[in-house]
């Protein structure tokens, strides 16, 4: 079984796979960590992200494994415990940039599938009902309003002892929707046949009860 849940960012999306994966006792994929990891592969090595030549060098040479240690799921890369670094704001917009790059999507993408071929998995991403799992069983589309998903950045920024400013994150925000939507490849959409749920003044207990009403 094939869970997919999309929605543009902070929306809820890994979060709420997450407390699903947990609640229905099955895998959960955080694809979107994968294409951190190679955003920050390619921003240590500073060559940015137009040295096209260079950035395939860096992802055929790239480890990624997601492990689980005592029950959290870790993202490794190279060898190396990535989980925290990737989840820095400048590694957001180099996820985002590298994740337009049509090869590195053809890549991550067939890493995907053949993990969840093998298990029942719940994946969240941009375009995992479109193009990943068109076929999956289950398909969600996530959203909230831009100050929603805005204010949960802010306040989880915060509360990791963070400095952070709200207008400037909703312009990330509204700027990384912008660029997820219009990327040539893959671009950020609803699949026709998804579920779309607004979490606008949901929590996530909320959102998981209505989505696993659905998938019972």
């Amino acid at each position: 079984m094939v869970i997919a849940i999309d929605g543009p960012a902070g929306a809820g999306k890994s979060t709420v796979a997450k407390f699903l994966a947990k609640k229905l006792n099955i895998v959960y994929l955080d694809t979107g960590a994968m294409y951190r990891a190679i955003g920050l592969k390619v921003y240590n090595d500073g060559c940015g992200v137009d040295d096209h030549e260079r950035v395939k060098e860096l992802l055929d040479s790239a480890d990624i494994e997601i492990k689980y240690v005592d029950g959290a799921q870790t993202v490794w890369l190279d060898g190396k415990d990535v989980s925290k670094d990737i989840r820095l704001n400048h590694i957001s917009k180099m996820a985002s940039d590298v994740s337009a790059i049509p090869f590195v999507r053809v890549k991550l993408v067939d890493m995907q599938r053949k993990i969840a071929s093998k298990q029942s998995t719940v994946l969240d991403g941009r375009d995992i009902g479109t193009v990943v799992f068109p076929n999956a069983e289950y398909k969600f589309f996530l959203t909230a309003t831009v100050e929603e998903r805005a204010n949960r950045r802010y306040k989880e920024l915060l509360e990791k002892g963070q400095s952070a400013d709200f207008e400037s994150i909703k312009k990330e925000i509204e700027q990384r929707d912008y660029n997820d939507s219009h990327r040539a490849t893959s671009p950020l959409k609803k699949a026709d046949d998804a579920i779309e749920i607004d979490t606008t003044g949901m929590n996530i207990e909320q959102v998981c009860a209505k989505i696993s009403e659905i998938v019972k």
